[in-house]
This record gives structure tokens, sequence and C-alpha cells, in this order.
């Protein structure tokens, strides 16, 4: 078992509503979980979302929050519900309705690994992904929850930025020949999970810093922005997805040479979508 659920940096003050978010980069693989899988330490964090929580780390000096993961996605996918389990993995668990991120293997306790790499030898025991759900999922959701309740309390508004990286590979059936590659997506569920001038915003914040940005394809979000996107009540959520070979080398999993460079850049564009949660708590609390 992991020993921590999550990590969060916090800002000596908050003075933005805008919440950030790294649910897929964990990397505490510990030695109980590698010696029940069958892959070795280097393919087991092909579904990683790697460093995702150090480009977005200098969040707090803008004001916001950072909320990252501490146990792996191969453990327990944070970017899934309670209820997504597996029946091919998770033994005593019943097939309900079709649900194509469980039928791929992909449910809140993954079956497979990028590629449909099996982890696993058999099953588990149903006992065993209650205690992680218990013990790493709802720890972190519950304080997410509290990070968007203390903006929207304190704000008047909450702004959740789920933060991913995207294989390059991605991509490849979704862009035609000769169009531009996008470098960024942004998902809000089609504009159900954020309103339409914070998604704008958002998406210029990246384009202005040169970068080529699409929307809502191939990814327009998932759990994370359904669930929390509730841009009515005044909580938005939305995905950003980076792609990998920006600032990694997905083979080896390492950092790039581009690695520093695109950190700096993205500095800029979180310090931009930060301003956009900026209120004055004075007039909030009215």
């Amino acid at each position: 078992m992991p020993k921590l659920s999550f990590l969060l940096n916090e800002p000596d003050v908050t003075t933005s509503c805008v919440v950030f978010a790294s649910p897929h980069s964990g990397r505490e693989y510990s030695w109980d979980f590698l010696s029940s899988s069958v892959l070795d330490e280097h393919v087991i964090r092909s579904s990683e979302d790697a460093y995702v929580d150090r480009l977005f780390d200098c969040a707090p000096q803008f004001g916001a929050p950072l909320l990252r993961a501490g146990a792996p996605r191969a453990y327990v996918d944070l970017n899934r519900a309670l209820d997504e389990l597996d029946p091919a993995l998770i033994e005593g668990v019943r097939r309900g309705g079709h649900n194509p991120r469980v039928a791929s293997g992909l449910g809140v306790v993954p079956r497979v690994v990028a590629g449909g790499r099996a982890i696993y030898r058999g099953k588990l025991p149903k006992a065993e992904a209650d205690r992680r759900l218990q013990q790493i999922w709802k720890p972190y959701h519950a304080r997410l929850q509290g990070l968007l309740d203390f903006a929207h309390d304190s704000f008047g508004e909450a702004i959740l930025i789920d933060c991913h990286s995207m294989p390059r590979e991605a991509l490849d059936s979704t862009v035609r020949a000769g169009s531009p590659r996008p470098e960024i997506v942004i998902g809000d569920r089609f504009g159900a999970s954020a309103s339409g001038e914070i998604v704008e915003r958002v998406e210029a914040a990246f384009a202005a810093a040169g970068l080529k940005v699409a929307r809502n394809a191939p990814f327009a979000g998932a759990f994370t922005t359904q669930h929390y996107g509730r841009p009515s009540r005044g909580q938005h959520a939305i995905q950003i997805e980076i792609d990998r070979a920006i600032y990694m080398d997905e083979a080896t999993i390492r950092p790039n040479q581009d690695f520093n460079t695109f950190r700096r850049v993205l500095r800029g564009v979180i310090a931009e979508i930060a301003a956009i949660g900026y209120r004055d708590q004075s007039m909030a609390a009215e």
C-alpha cells in the first residue's frame, strides 16, 4: 500500500478560486504492489502522467493550491468513479451495463496499463479493491471537494484544472493529414463542465504562450470533470492534456532536453489561469 493518498501544496495566502489537481502523476510503487504484478518497474509506469505534478508545481506561487496523487494510476485510478469496478479483474463483481473504460481494463482499479498490457496474473479479491478505494480514492476526493468548497465559500466560485498528459500516439487517429497537431487538449465535456467564458480564457492562456490547442478531441474529460463540473452552481471543471513528447522521452519515462524550457513556458500559462480566479475576498464575503 502506498503511504500517501495525496500530497497537497498550498499557497501562503490563497488568492485565487482556481484549484489545480494532478490525479495520474503518483509514482509511489510499493514493493507489495510491484511483487503482485507481472510487469517490471518500468513497464508498469506506462500509464502514469509522469512529471505533470512537477510541471504545475509553481501554482501555489500564484495563490492556488496543487493537489497531487501519491499512489500511481496503475494501483488506483483517481479519474474513475467508485463503482467503475472491473468484473474481469475483481472477484465477486457482477457485470453491469456496458462501460467502455471498464471493458478495456481501465476501471477504478485498472486491469491493464498502456497498450493493454495486463498488470496481474489473475483476479484480485474484492476486499483488496475495497481497501484501495477506502485508503486512496476516498481521501483524495474528500480533499479535492474540500478545496473546491473552500474556494467557492471564499470567492463565490471554484475552478478545477485537472492536469494530465497524453501519449503522442493518442492524437494519431484524430489529426487529419496536413492539419496542425495539437499540443494541448482542453476537455470541458463539450461545454457541460465549465462556463464557455472560463474555457475560452484557459484556451487563450495556452495559445498566447505559442501552444497549439484543441478542444474535446480526443479527450473531453472523464469522471473528474463530469462529477465536479457544475457551472450552474459556480463550480467549473476543465481537463488539460499535454502531449508528452513536448517534455519527456516516452520510451525511457524521463524528462527530455526541453523539459525546463517547457516548464518555464507553462509557468506563464499557470499564472494566467490562476488570474482568472482572482477575486476580492471581502466582496465575496458580503
